[in-house]
């Protein structure tokens, strides 16, 4: 081997290793608030580590931009005659994402309180995953504009009425042409002007009232059953440490929800007909564990989680112990279910190198096996890999790595 092609894979090599890193299956998420950990992770460990708090508190060139913000959030309140015109004041233009990129790059040192933050807990969090191939502080301006990009499609959906992915069950609970509407964006607005005056940081005042969209439109959907492990997931948790690991073929059963698109029904015929076939998986030894998973998805705006729902049909009408199911109160569509069962196998310290297997009708068994391009659409990857065809019911899977980053454009199942 020549002396420069040595020098390239040893420097390729070099590369892998220090920017190839991936997330830590020790690593617990920080914040108090579900929703906004979930949705804008960068953002809450901003808020949550005193060194970077005051790091970006006393900086000269944010604070300008964080009182620009504010300056113009009170404009905004006599000027403006037209709720598009109130939320753009909250919202993250082009040139303030660049701004505060550049920012960032220049405070960012290895050994500060931003570089540490990058080894600490992003990377290690997985919730950039797709960045972790990049420098440190690439993820860092990477991990911002994503949390920035998503502040904004959560005002646009929830504040200004732009359409969601998914129409049918997201979309905004107001009329927007409706001429009362004015008034409660002002509402709003003049809210989290008077909560923000006194604030230092600068993303806090549109990051609180993308958070304060959700909430007036009842979309919390991302704290269902939160904190799982201790309430809901917590006697199915506290039993994984008990498990015999090598005794199984698979981690984990998984259930993918059925809405029932009836107003005042809990769960529908075809989601008990899926956790009888996943049951009897169950009684014949093929997993410790299964997985109910599905949100409140349909009808729009249903007060029913699937998951709880399926979960006590299968304890109270077909037996199956309390402690051997795990709940995905959030997923809202095929694809989310795959990739929440790989997320909670994760953090919950199960083994992840193990497959698991879907056990549903026949229909969506197959929709899953040839699911991919729609992942790649709606996700940007594959949450899963796929294993052998046990039946018409049952196919094996495998989980990924890939399947805890943060999807920024789906704030109700980040």
């Amino acid at each position: 081997m020549n002396f420069k092609k040595y020098l390239f894979l040893l420097l390729s090599f070099t590369v892998f290793y220090a920017y190839g890193q991936s997330a830590n299956q020790s690593y617990k998420l920080i914040g108090d608030n579900f929703i906004q950990t979930k949705n804008y992770y960068l953002l809450t460990l901003f808020q949550n580590n005193a060194a970077v708090k005051q790091l970006l508190a006393n900086d000269p060139e944010l604070a300008k931009l964080t009182q620009a913000r504010l300056d113009n959030i009170k404009s905004s309140l006599t000027t403006c005659k037209d709720p598009l015109c109130l939320t753009q004041s909250l919202k993250f233009s082009p040139d303030e994402i660049k701004a505060v990129s550049d920012r960032l790059t220049i405070l960012y040192k290895t050994d500060n309180a931003l570089g540490n933050l990058v080894k600490q807990h992003l990377i290690p969090s997985g919730t950039y995953q797709q960045f972790n191939s990049l420098s440190p502080v690439e993820i860092l301006i990477s991990a911002w504009e994503q949390d920035a990009k998503a502040i904004n499609y959560a005002i646009e959906v929830y504040a200004e009425g732009r359409k969601p992915n998914y129409p049918a069950i997201d979309t905004i609970s107001f009329n927007v042409k409706a001429r009362g509407y004015l008034n409660l964006v002002y509402d709003a607005s003049a809210t989290i002007w008077d909560e923000s005056k006194k604030e230092k940081l600068f993303f806090v005042p549109s990051m609180n009232y993308a958070l304060h969209c959700l909430e007036i439109n009842e979309r919390d959907d991302a704290a269902n059953d939160e904190p799982m492990n201790l309430g809901i997931n917590k006697n199915a948790y506290n039993r994984i440490k008990t498990i015999n690991w090598a005794k199984y073929k698979y981690t984990m059963i998984l259930i993918p929800g059925a809405g029932p698109d009836v107003a005042g029904v809990a769960l529908s015929a075809e989601g008990m007909l899926r956790c009888r076939v996943a049951a009897l998986r169950y009684f014949e030894g093929l997993a410790p564990f299964i997985m109910t998973s599905g949100g409140k998805v349909h009808p729009y705006k249903t007060k029913y989680i699937e998951a709880d729902e399926m979960k006590k049909y299968m304890v109270e009408k077909l037996h199956v112990p309390e402690n051997v199911i795990f709940v995905d109160p959030h997923a809202r569509h095929t694809t989310t279910n795959m990739r929440n069962c790989a997320r909670i196998i994760f953090r919950y310290g199960m083994p992840f190198n193990k497959p698991c297997i879907t056990s549903t009708d026949k229909s969506q068994s197959y929709f899953i096996a040839n699911m991919a391009a729609r992942c790649e659409k709606e996700l940007g990857y594959v949450p899963y890999k796929l294993g052998k065809r046990l039946s018409d019911t049952e196919q094996e899977f495998y989980p990924t790595i890939e399947s805890l980053r943060i999807d920024n454009d789906e704030p109700l199942d980040p």
